[in-house]
């Protein structure tokens, strides 16, 4: 598959103008770490995609607000009953 054009609102292009950060990078990155937050990309996947290492697209993410570990409710609680059986 080649490149896909898609067109953006002059008012987003110029936010992103005002906050120096390139159009198309900028998109490129808000795409991968919105599907890296919502569990459709591994962080090594992720990381490929962006250019990164797997370790440094973790603690960007994390920047991000995007935390490593998603675990919740009753898995979250399983996995700390496992880690005390350490």
């Amino acid at each position: 598959m080649g490149p896909v054009q898609v067109e953006l609102d002059q008012d987003l292009v110029a936010v992103l103008e005002e906050l120096h950060r390139p159009v198309k990078e900028a998109a490129r990155e808000l795409i991968v770490l919105e599907l890296y937050r919502q569990g459709e990309l591994s962080s090594g996947k992720a990381a490929q995609l962006l250019g990164l290492e797997r370790e440094d697209f973790i603690r960007h993410a994390s920047a991000q607000g995007i935390p490593y570990f998603q675990l919740q409710g009753e898995e979250l609680r399983r996995e700390l009953d496992a880690s005390k059986k350490f």
